[in-house]
């Protein structure tokens, strides 16, 4: 060592730039995947104000505006809809069947769906709707709850 040069001094620093960068891109990742992971079934359940299903233990068939049908959020055919319930039935003999209907489907092609299910030989079949939500004109004309 030369007695007019300085001794070297190391950085000791991490730099976290590069780490930031990183986790931001992560970040925006997860913000842009997140809302496609579930996705749901668009439809306008009617209301009641007995609503007292379990979010447990069930196998939701729902009958869409167009009249498609869904087993759970998996669409399914008329023709399909029959074999599966027996196979869910012979899995299971006390499986429940919800039925979720848009408001508009006519009441026709709900009671066809009710029947497939009861030719299934499922005896257990609940209806789905929303929570009842009271009105003003409800409440102005003096109708309680």
């Amino acid at each position: 060592m030369t007695t007019g040069s300085r001794p070297r001094q190391f950085l000791a620093e991490i730099n976290v730039i590069p780490l930031v960068d990183v986790v931001l891109v992560l970040l925006v990742i997860f913000m842009v995947t997140a809302p496609m992971l579930h996705r749901g079934l668009d439809i306008d359940l009617p209301t009641s104000a007995a609503n007292n299903i379990k979010a447990e233990e069930r196998l939701i068939v729902t009958i869409q505006k167009d009249h498609s049908l869904s087993l759970g959020n998996d669409p399914i055919s008329l023709v399909d809809l029959r074999s599966r319930l027996q196979n869910a039935k012979a899995s299971n003999p006390l499986v429940s069947v919800y039925l979720r209907a848009d408001q508009t489907v006519p009441y026709g092609t709900v009671v066809q769906i009710m029947d497939e299910v009861k030719g299934a030989k499922i005896e257990r079949l609940g209806m789905v709707t929303g929570p009842k939500i009271e009105t003003i004109e409800a409440d102005a004309i003096g109708v309680s709850p």
